[in-house]
């Protein structure tokens, strides 16, 4: 289990992350924030709230592991 997306992608079994592209687009918006004058003091602290649960059935099946249909149906994303 892995805390980043592209370690699922490249072999590791499953993934719990946050979307990439989410955390990206809040730092731009607070890099253009404070660009434009506001005081980092004053800016709201944000957290994720969107996540993608990753699983390689590739890797599962390589190593012996069954994933379950239940699962499955919980998988954001299965890689084959």
């Amino acid at each position: 289990m892995f805390a980043a997306t592209p370690y699922a992608e490249d072999g590791g079994l499953m993934s719990y992350a946050t979307l990439f592209t989410d955390n990206s687009r809040c730092g731009a918006a607070y890099a253009d924030k404070l660009c434009k004058g506001a005081n980092s003091g004053d800016l709201p602290v944000e957290q994720a709230t969107r996540f993608e649960l990753v699983a390689n059935t590739k890797t599962a099946k390589a190593i012996g592991v069954r994933l379950r249909d239940s699962t499955t149906v919980a998988v954001d994303r299965v890689i084959e």
